[in-house]
């Protein structure tokens, strides 16, 4: 027998397993006590259209704000970890290292509460203002890894070709070496931004106002007034809305990716 001919009866077999999977699990499934808790119009309908209009559009926006300052510190972090001066190279790689190694939520806990305790400081826009600058910490040590690797993965032929014809170091990588190193880094900070629409609903820890609720937040406060889950099947509906698109974008940018290499 073929190996593409036993390649396409294990495909079958393995197709066949998961729709007997699906199968055992809508029969055994209790559908009316599903549709009691987790599927009841009237609920749903009192949570719009507040849930778009105004947690998805927080979720998208403070995505966007952490994820563009982790961009900016990412960079900043990353050429530090690859600087010449020992000094910034353990300043950045002692950064990393804590932020990538403590969890989110404590990180935003730190920010919200015990900085202000600590040090009397106090970040503008309040607790949401300090969860915030929390995800942007924590995004910039994940994202300086990425943006180190795509640096180091650009040819250094591209920079010595830079220097022989008297561009300074600075110029060159700022207009040699980076654009191709984002290019290479593409799908992995897409990848980031995909996780930090799922990080925002940490904000909750630090608190939220009517108008700053992002979407599980929202959710949560929907079933505590309806007394019903109704609220979080719409909010995982809703991050699958927003992330499913961004995963393929991922997908297609590594296969292109791919293709020009």
């Amino acid at each position: 027998m073929r190996r593409t001919t036993q390649r396409r009866i294990r495909q079958g077999v393995l197709y066949l397993v998961f729709a007997a999977a699906v199968v055992v699990v809508a029969v055994s499934a209790d559908w009316e006590r599903l549709k009691t808790n987790f599927l009841q119009v009237d609920v749903a309908r009192d949570q719009l259209p507040e849930m778009i209009t105004i947690a998805a559009k927080n979720t998208v926006l403070f995505t966007i704000i952490a994820f563009s300052g982790g961009l900016v510190l990412g960079v900043l972090l990353a050429l530090m970890k690859l600087s010449t001066v020992l000094p910034y190279r353990w300043l950045a790689v002692a950064y990393i290292e804590l932020f990538r190694g403590l969890p989110a939520l404590l990180t935003i806990f730190a920010m919200a509460y015990v900085l202000p305790i600590a040090f009397q400081v106090h970040v503008p826009g309040g607790t949401v203002g300090a969860g915030l600058l929390a995800l942007i910490l924590v995004a910039g040590a994940y994202m300086a890894e990425s943006i180190r690797a795509g640096i180091q993965g650009v040819p250094k032929g591209q920079a010595e070709a830079a220097r022989s014809l008297g561009m300074p170091a600075g110029r060159t990588m700022v207009s040699i070496v980076l654009p191709q190193a984002f290019r290479i880094v593409i799908p992995p900070l897409t990848n980031e931004f995909v996780l930090l629409i799922k990080d925002t609903s940490l904000l909750f820890i630090a608190g939220s106002t009517l108008d700053t609720k992002e979407i599980t937040t929202f959710a949560r406060d929907g079933v505590i007034n309806s007394n019903n889950s109704t609220p979080l099947l719409m909010a995982a509906m809703l991050y699958l809305l927003i992330t499913i698109p961004l995963t393929r974008l991922v997908a297609v940018l590594e296969r292109r990716l791919g293709r020009s290499r």
